[in-house]
């Protein structure tokens, strides 16, 4: 980000607020205002619906395999890159991080995205460089994630290191138990919902349905709003939202 486009949103993030007297500050994050302001969208939602018809549109001129793919995804809205991550990394039993071509495939197969063969075998061997029979996973994710600043990974990240309160790279109730504040959630209110089930449920909007476990890793974290970010054109807003929605 350039200093002019620092300074902006310098001066955007510090506009004045308008406060009540007498409120007092909070340091947790009511977890109402972060479903309102960032929350993975659901198909309904006015940013996600944005999300999946530009992607969708944009389907019909590309020719890249590559970007023919993660539009696919894209077009799923927000949880179609993670769940195309979470079929991957389910299939790499050893742990090796590597898949092969038959792997690769099929994993393309089960995520249930439309990649013709012919595509999915030239993507292959586009990541393929050293023609060894098969493909860095991390790599073949991290390319398939949409385009970012630096200034949004690092935001995203920020915000990451926040929730993860234990610090060993994954988000659970744990973690986020003593960082939201679920006095003010509807079903919590009305006892439908303990406090550990509301959160529960915030942290799996994060995971793709089916393959929710109630951990989120960076990855994920990191694909929901590069995808996400698709419809948010200027890096000042998408700083705002981030610290608005975090207290960072």
């Amino acid at each position: 980000m350039s200093s002019a486009s620092m300074a902006a949103c310098f001066n955007y993030e510090n506009s004045p607020k308008q406060t009540n007297k007498g409120d007092k500050k909070d340091n947790n994050l009511n977890i109402m205002d972060a479903v309102a302001m960032h929350r993975p969208q659901s198909a309904s939602s006015r940013q996600d619906e944005e999300l999946m018809q530009k992607s969708t549109r944009a389907l019909s001129s590309t020719t890249d395999p590559l970007e023919k793919l993660r539009l696919m995804c894209l077009s799923r809205g927000a949880v179609g890159i993670l769940g195309l991550g979470r079929v991957f990394r389910r299939m790499d039993d050893d742990g090796s991080k590597q898949l092969n071509k038959d792997e690769f495939i099929n994993g393309i197969r089960k995520s249930g995205v439309e990649l013709s063969n012919e595509d999915a075998e030239e993507l292959f061997e586009r990541f393929d460089t050293d023609k060894s029979g098969s493909v860095s996973l991390d790599e073949f994710l991290m390319k398939i994630r949409p385009p970012m600043s630096e200034s949004r990974r690092a935001i995203i990240e920020q915000a990451f290191k926040k929730l993860d309160k234990s610090g060993d790279g994954l988000i659970t109730v744990a973690d986020i138990r003593n960082v939201y504040s679920v006095n003010s959630h509807p079903r919590y209110m009305s006892g439908e919902e303990t406090a550990d089930q509301v959160l529960t449920k915030f942290l799996g909007n994060f995971e793709t349905e089916g393959t929710a476990d109630g951990r989120v890793t960076l990855e994920e974290f990191m694909n929901y709003y590069s995808a996400i970010g698709v419809s948010i054109d200027n890096d000042c807003y998408f700083d705002l939202m981030m610290r608005q929605a975090y207290k960072l």
